[in-house]
């Protein structure tokens, strides 16, 4: 019970990945603030968890590009428990839309498969919701912990260091997301509040899902095939593996750690695949 008594809000808390962070927060004893623009979702979430004994949980939609929704969650929040300690910043995501169809331009590749084809519009929107969403949330709710202390904990991905052919519009977002991690860890540090990330490697989630598996949903693809032999430890994540970085990093046990991203990844940052 590293958590004891805290009170986390997590956005996007029903994906993949997060929803099994909110777990891993719940058996640490935090009270849990679920955020999610469709609140169906987190409450099914809500419901699994009380069925597991977990009650201090709540769920207010919310979308972490409006702040005014954001607000009025943090103010719910308030109002429940009267703190906020933690704040995962879990909301973010792909689109297919800006993904290029071909890993390199050839001389003959048409141009609707690269880059020059690329829609800037799913682009920015990449972009906006990985940075803004990380941004816009650390703002609102990280104003409540100022001079109480407090940890947030966003969420960056393998493609921040090391990007990845096709997914540049997410590549470049998850790189602005760590260095924002960096940059407010410095700002926030005398308020008491530490500002880290975890970055997961390669877990098979809806947004990435069609580019790793076929459609039988079991069969890595082709580009699936290049992650696992780039894997050191020869598999996708699994999403409970991200439950030692979360409780680490908004637990007291990293009170003199701030600005730092912790790789998820089993080894596929350590290996030049030769």
């Amino acid at each position: 019970m590293k958590l004891k008594d805290r009170v986390a809000v997590v956005t996007g808390a029903s994906g993949v990945l997060c929803s099994e962070m909110v777990r891993a927060l719940a058996d640490e004893g935090c009270k849990l603030a679920l955020l999610n623009r469709h609140a169906e979702a987190a409450e099914a979430l809500k419901a699994s968890l009380a069925a597991q004994g977990h009650r201090d949980v709540i769920v207010t939609s919310g979308d972490v590009l409006d702040r005014s929704s954001l607000e009025r969650a943090r103010d719910r929040v308030l109002g429940e428990w009267g703190r906020i300690d933690i704040l995962v910043n879990g909301a973010g995501g792909n689109n297919p839309a800006g993904t290029t169809k071909v890993e390199q331009l050839e001389k003959d590749t048409p141009k609707a498969e690269g880059f020059f084809g690329l829609d800037l519009a799913a682009f920015e929107g990449i972009n906006r919701l990985n940075l803004m969403g990380t941004v816009i949330p650390s703002q609102v709710f990280g104003e409540a912990m100022v001079g109480k202390g407090g940890s947030i904990l966003n969420v960056s991905s393998m493609n921040a260091t090391q990007p990845l052919t096709k997914v540049g519009g997410y590549s470049a977002a998850k790189a602005s997301v760590e260095n924002f991690t960096r940059w407010l860890a410095v700002h926030l540090a005398k308020v008491g509040i530490r500002v880290n990330a975890v970055s997961p490697g390669f877990f098979i989630t809806e947004q990435n899902r069609f580019l790793m598996m076929e459609a039988d949903g079991k069969t890595p693809t082709a580009r699936g095939r290049k992650v696992l032999a780039k894997t050191p430890m020869g598999r996708f994540g699994d999403a409970k593996d991200l439950r030692g970085a979360t409780v680490f990093l908004c637990s007291d046990e990293a009170s003199f750690i701030t600005g730092i991203v912790i790789p998820v990844d089993g080894g596929f940052l350590a290996y030049s695949g030769v």
